[in-house]
């Protein structure tokens, strides 16, 4: 569905992506991942034909995608800030996008007002930033697009309109099997939706896997012994973090969890735990070992 081949931009002196390459697949929930000034936004504009790239190809259906009318028909972009005309109502906004999307669906849009419960007569400018954002998901959704792509996209939505949203992609998803690509620092959410995981740092993909596989493969294990900890309890293990806590010794390792069991168990440890790691978790130590670590990490 959306091959990134190579992709590289630069804005001035400045190299914002390097060689950035991976696919999305059909009916995919994509989540871009990456530390601040990643060049997760660039990427996103991208993919969606706002920028050109330097170098490299963006292939959507095997179709380029810049200046490609019939291509971004099938794509519609939310930013991390919204742009609407000038004094326009939600009906106007409407109206435009009517135009523009060969796909719009009048009686979804008249359906999802019942969602939103916005009054389409009022002016979008006046709006709060959170109904701004429920009115850029309302004509987004109405445009019926094959390809979402969304920065920060449930910034300034409360708990329950965040639900309704997150419901409203699953179910699209599901059913028409739209494609959605979304960058977030909100981890624990993008989590909740996300089956696949791009992380990107400083311009360069450094991981990229299935969701259910990346969980499966990180593991935080606690183990204690009696006596001093064993010299060589770490040989022949891929260790992302340690810390003692009192008489525990916490480890973030990657690797197939039978495996790390069994080399752990080989010690004799008086306490052992191997526990589930949060996307949030996964993330923080996998930057730390591109050098982007804090410390005294809680978890």
């Amino acid at each position: 569905m959306i091959n990134v081949k190579n992709v590289s931009k630069r804005f001035e002196n400045q190299s914002v992506l390097k060689e950035v390459h991976f696919s999305i697949d059909k009916g995919s929930i994509y989540g871009l991942l990456g530390s601040n000034g990643a060049g997760k936004t660039t990427l996103l504009k991208i993919i969606s034909g706002i920028l050109t790239q330097d170098k490299g190809h963006v292939f959507i259906d095997d179709s380029p995608v810049f200046e490609q009318i019939q291509i971004k028909d099938k794509v519609v972009f939310l930013p991390d800030t919204l742009y609407f005309f000038p004094q326009y109502t939600i009906r106007q906004m409407a109206e435009f996008y009517r135009n523009i999307y060969t796909q719009w669906n009048e009686e979804r849009f008249q359906r999802l007002s019942d969602v939103f419960e916005i009054d389409i007569d009022k002016k979008i400018h006046k709006l709060s930033k959170g109904m701004q954002r429920q009115v850029a998901f309302w004509l987004a959704m109405s445009a019926m697009p094959e390809i979402l792509v969304l920065d920060e996209p449930l910034d300034g939505l409360d708990p329950v309109m965040r639900k309704k949203v997150k419901n409203l992609l699953v179910q699209d998803v599901a059913e028409r099997e739209m494609t959605v690509l979304i960058s977030s620092h909100n981890l624990r959410e993008v989590e909740d939706i996300c089956d696949h995981i791009g992380i990107l740092h400083k311009g360069s993909i450094i991981l990229e896997k299935d969701l259910d596989d990346l969980k499966s493969d990180v593991h935080k294990v606690q183990v204690a012994f009696k006596k001093n900890v064993p010299n060589k309890l770490f040989d022949n293990v891929d260790l992302l973090f340690k810390e003692e806590r009192g008489s525990v010794l916490l480890c973030i390792v990657r690797g197939n969890q039978a495996d790390v069991m069994m080399h752990f168990k080989t010690f004799e440890p008086d306490i052992f735990d191997i526990l589930p790691l949060t996307l949030e978790e996964i993330f923080i130590y996998e930057m730390g070992g591109v050098g982007y670590a804090i410390k005294n990490i809680l978890v």
